[in-house]
């Protein structure tokens, strides 16, 4: 029988799952052969992974010799890690209690459940303009309807998005935001943006998906509270955090913080996902943060990624100081440099890689393809020499692609 053209049943849905450029560059550049300065890729740098310390604890932290070390775990999350977590966030701005936590796979999971719980097909959800390329797709995925709302340098312009929203003729299921050191723009939501996304979302009963990795890289600045800390408790808020980006994003393990009365629901829905996160990691992080290791961790790299972002900016300006324009950001992993509307950087990408530098192009974070003219970079996943390095790669790249035009 000839089954080559056999038409397969896709779900409707399966048009809105549109996967994700970032994640895709981790098998573009793993396929190349040349030397790459690495930029793309939201990740620390593998020497700020505590890959020692880690491994220092590793085998008494997840408990080797104990029958249950690699069986399943309660589907909330492992008791010594709750118990780890809560004491982490004592007396930050996302101090909690255990009735609202529950460990998640990675924050990614917790974007996805979040919008299995909350939309429905052609609902209306805002998300920021740029934005984080993941967290659109995942709401695209359950046929969400994006609206997307501009961002300046203090964040989500929340009043400009009020008057799309009346635009519309409706209200939105959910807003999406990364307010502190956004990805990919590196801007921060100013507190007064912050009450008022707050007071938006409650007259018009939505939920405010909180995407948070990055609040507690802080290496300048004075610090925002949380939308979690502003909202008081207000079950609108459906806030998701990470130690992708504060230890290592191998292990995999988030966290979400909702209201009490959701925790069932969570629950009920991770459950037909995965049944628990990985518990091995889990009982890892439990250990790495009751041996004290995160803070000083946090110390370390909090002055080492400052130490980067200003490295790449210097070079920035060395080579495109009269061309293009970059954001400030007080933390975070990101730079968002955007140049003159000549510059394409999605017919540069392939320039550029070739030069042996790797970025993400602008376009990948708007869903109608807004940013042309704008690229991502990360400078935490570089040191300062080989950044250098990197930015004048993409002053060639930028070069060729001018010289063929």
């Amino acid at each position: 029988m000839n089954t080559a053209n056999r038409t397969l049943p896709l779900a409707a849905r399966a048009d809105s799952l549109v996967g994700s450029v970032i994640d895709s560059s981790t098998s573009l550049l793993a396929a190349q052969t040349h030397d790459v300065v690495r930029f793309a890729m939201g990740s620390p740098a593998a020497e700020a992974i505590p890959t020692e310390a880690l491994a220092a604890i590793g085998v008494e932290a997840i408990g080797a010799g104990r029958a249950d070390a690699f069986d399943y775990a309660a589907t909330e999350g492992d008791p010594a890690l709750r118990e780890a977590l809560l004491a982490m966030l004592e007396g930050t701005s996302d101090a909690t209690t255990s009735d609202r936590l529950t460990i998640t796979a990675g924050g990614m999971q917790g974007l996805d459940l979040a919008c299995k719980i909350f939309i429905d097909p052609g609902d209306l959800v805002v998300v920021e303009s740029p934005t984080y390329t993941n967290g659109s797709a995942t709401a695209l995925s359950y046929q969400a309807e994006l609206l997307e709302a501009p961002v300046d340098t203090e964040g989500l312009i929340v009043s400009r998005m009020a008057e799309m929203v009346e635009a519309t003729g409706r209200t939105p299921k959910a807003i999406y935001t990364v307010p502190t050191f956004q990805n990919p723009s590196g801007t921060t939501m100013t507190l007064q943006r912050r009450h008022e996304l707050l007071e938006l979302a409650r007259s018009w009963g939505s939920m405010i998906i909180d995407d948070d990795p990055y609040g507690l890289l802080r290496f300048s600045g004075t610090a925002v509270p949380t939308l979690h800390e502003l909202a008081d408790g207000d079950p609108l808020v459906f806030s998701v955090r990470t130690f992708s980006k504060m230890v290592a994003p191998g292990l995999r393990v988030g966290w979400v913080d909702t209201a009490p009365s959701l925790q069932q629901l969570i629950i009920n829905a991770k459950q037909a996902m995965d049944t628990c996160t990985n518990l091995p990691a889990q009982r890892l992080l439990a250990g790495f943060l009751t041996s004290g290791g995160l803070e000083e961790h946090l110390q370390t790299q909090r002055a080492q990624y400052r130490r980067r972002k200003q490295a790449m900016q210097e070079a920035l300006q060395e080579h495109f100081g009269d061309s293009a324009r970059w954001t400030d950001p007080d933390g975070g992993f990101f730079l968002w440099v955007t140049f003159d509307e000549s510059v394409d950087t999605e017919a540069l990408f392939e320039i550029a890689l070739a030069e042996g530098v790797a970025y993400i192009p602008g376009n990948a974070f708007s869903p109608s393809k807004r940013f042309p003219n704008a690229l991502r970079l990360c400078f935490a996943s570089t040191n300062p020499d080989r950044t250098r390095e990197g930015v004048a790669r993409l002053a060639a790249a930028v070069r060729r692609l001018q010289d063929r035009s």
